[in-house]
């Protein structure tokens, strides 16, 4: 079943150009317990607004932030919240009672803010919720939290960035905040994974206030989340079909992120977009963007991983001619992309990679075409130069990631040595392949990941940081179209790339249906594909306990998923260090 964004969210104000927020504003944020609603009510906050929020249970890794910042986070929902009898009024005598039905009188009952922040995940499911009942019934303007982050950049008079795609915002979007906050920048951002404390101040947060010329936000392209985000220069990592409740396929996809990509404003100057062609997708987007008025910079990692080094020792040939023929392949390559690539600008700058050196610690990379970026000029081209990074973070898709925040930072205009040392330091976000712990010499790592490409991206990442240790793929599906829409996908990719495989409990998120997929049904696909140790324990607690029982020193276990799959791994690990 595919619904319109309009349907998920019914009830919502349709996106609208930002405007400041303004001093003492009252802004109720509904679901702030998760990552983004989170930052939204941080970011009001820190623009000057009154902010109130709840969810419905409070035990999240996000609220310490909020409440940091100064936002109690009220456990439970109702309509109280929102709005409360006038004085000697005749409103409900139990206002909690009325609170649940969500029932009011606008006769007896005053507003009590001036706007409603949620998520589509709350509209999709409930959109009857008592708490927007009542700002309904009382003319409360109800938009989704996205639009508070863009009203707070604008507030900030910032320059707004945003960073989109199928897979790898959060990890690329802090990545260009923390390059950004290194070189001196002080940005403000939204990433929606719990940053480093010394990016975001303690405790960790998904939102930073700075003082400094950019505004740096994830764009989910889910049911339109993105359109309040107009960015002056955007990032688009790779475009593939996924959330199949809202698009019916990936021609679908690519529609949303091209008309994200036309709405983009830069006042005063052309917008610039930073594009993976080496995405078949997202170049496919690039391709359609002839008659666009912004700028194009391309970014492709050529395929040739092991080249004149190996990978697997990281030693490198350092030969005059390997590095002429390095200079030479990747200034083709540029060329290429070029002439295959541009807008009503003209001609697309070209950023172009190759994998050096590939090992456990990391991966080293040889980028041509980032000097003069930051300068570029309408007819100017990418000079020769090649320069090396050494990154920390595994995977030939980190990589790519990598080049398009070497991109965007260049095209900030910060200057070369500061991106390459910006693209070292960087460790990671929250949950992306996040090392939990390694108790009885057993690595448990947390991920985000929920999609089969994600998937065999982030296994192969773990095969090069931990290589030739038996691997767990340990998965709680995230939601049951999803599942059922891309079961042959998710057994293949987990049948050929893990050992073993526990597939927990789909978490449900805002998905209706809870009948179109079974965790069992994944695992017997998996089985069927040649993989026979694959189990479906339960819940995350009992796929926890089940791991506890069964994992033995050297083992590495993987556990991904966007429910609370993060149980998993703390219990896990909390189960071996008692043992």
């Amino acid at each position: 079943m595919t619904r319109s964004a309009a349907d998920v969210g019914r009830g919502l104000a349709p996106a609208r150009p930002a405007r400041p927020i303004a001093a003492g504003e009252r802004i109720h944020v509904v679901g702030a317990a998760g990552a983004g609603a989170s930052a939204a009510a941080i970011l009001a906050a820190r623009a000057g607004a009154a902010v109130t929020a709840c969810d419905r249970a409070t035990d999240s890794p996000y609220v310490a932030a909020v409440e940091a910042a100064g936002v109690r986070v009220t456990e439970g929902h109702d309509a109280a919240h929102v709005a409360a009898p006038v004085d000697g009024g005749t409103g409900p005598t139990n206002p909690g009672a009325a609170g649940r039905s969500g029932a009011v009188d606008r006769a007896t009952m005053v507003a009590l803010v001036d706007r409603l922040a949620v998520t589509k995940a709350l509209t999709a499911i409930d959109p009857d919720h008592p708490e927007l009942r009542a700002a309904h019934e009382l003319g409360i303007p109800v938009e989704p939290w996205q639009q508070v982050v863009a009203d707070a950049a604008v507030t900030r008079g910032a320059r707004l960035v945003g960073v989109a795609g199928t897979h790898g915002k959060s990890t690329t979007t802090g990545w260009l905040v923390e390059l950004l906050w290194r070189a001196g920048r002080d940005p403000s951002a939204f990433v929606g994974a719990l940053l480093p404390t010394d990016v975001s101040g303690p405790p960790a947060s998904t939102a930073r206030w700075g003082t400094g010329p950019e505004f740096v936000v994830e764009a989910d392209e889910y049911a339109g989340n993105f359109d309040p985000y107009r960015p002056a220069l955007g990032v688009l990592l790779n475009a593939e079909w996924d959330h199949p409740d809202v698009f019916a396929d990936e021609a679908a996809v690519r529609k949303a992120f091209e008309g994200w990509v036309r709405a983009m404003e830069a006042p005063g100057a052309d917008p610039t977009l930073v594009v993976n062609c080496g995405d078949r997708g997202a170049d496919m987007v690039a391709a359609r963007l002839v008659d666009w008025p912004g700028r194009l910079v391309a970014v492709t990692l050529l395929d040739d991983e092991a080249g004149a080094d190996d990978p697997g020792t990281g030693r490198r040939d350092r030969s005059a001619a390997s590095r002429v023929s390095t200079v030479a392949r990747l200034a083709a390559a540029a060329d290429q992309l070029r002439s295959a690539r541009s807008t009503a600008h003209g001609p697309a700058w070209a950023v172009v990679g190759r994998i050096a050196a590939a090992d456990p610690r990391g991966t080293t990379l040889e980028i041509g075409g980032l000097g003069g970026l930051g300068a570029w000029q309408e007819g100017t081209r990418p000079g020769g130069s090649v320069m090396r990074a050494r990154i920390a973070l595994p995977g030939r898709h980190n990589a790519q990631n990598a080049l398009c925040v070497a991109a965007a930072a260049a095209t900030l205009g910060i200057a070369v040595p500061a991106i390459l040392d910006g693209l070292g330091a960087f460790r990671g976000v929250g949950r992306r392949l996040e090392l939990r712990g390694e108790p009885r010499g057993v690595a448990v790592l947390d991920d985000y990941a929920h999609h089969p490409t994600a998937i065999a991206a982030t296994l192969a990442a773990v095969r090069q940081r931990y290589p030739g240790r038996r691997l767990w793929a340990v998965y709680e599906p995230l939601t049951y179209h999803r599942t059922a829409a891309l079961l042959d996908r998710f057994a293949e990719v987990l049948a050929s790339g893990a050992d073993e495989v526990a597939i927990a409990d789909i978490w449900a998120g805002r998905d209706p249906d809870t009948t179109v997929a079974s965790a069992e049904g994944l695992a017997a696909a998996v089985r069927a594909r040649g993989l026979s140790r694959a189990a479906a324990p339960g819940t995350v607690e009992q796929t926890a306990d089940w791991l506890a029982d069964r994992v033995r020193p050297g083992d590495v276990v993987l556990v991904m998923g966007g429910g609370h799959s993060y149980r998993i791994a703390a219990r896990l690990v909390a189960s071996l260090e008692r043992t």
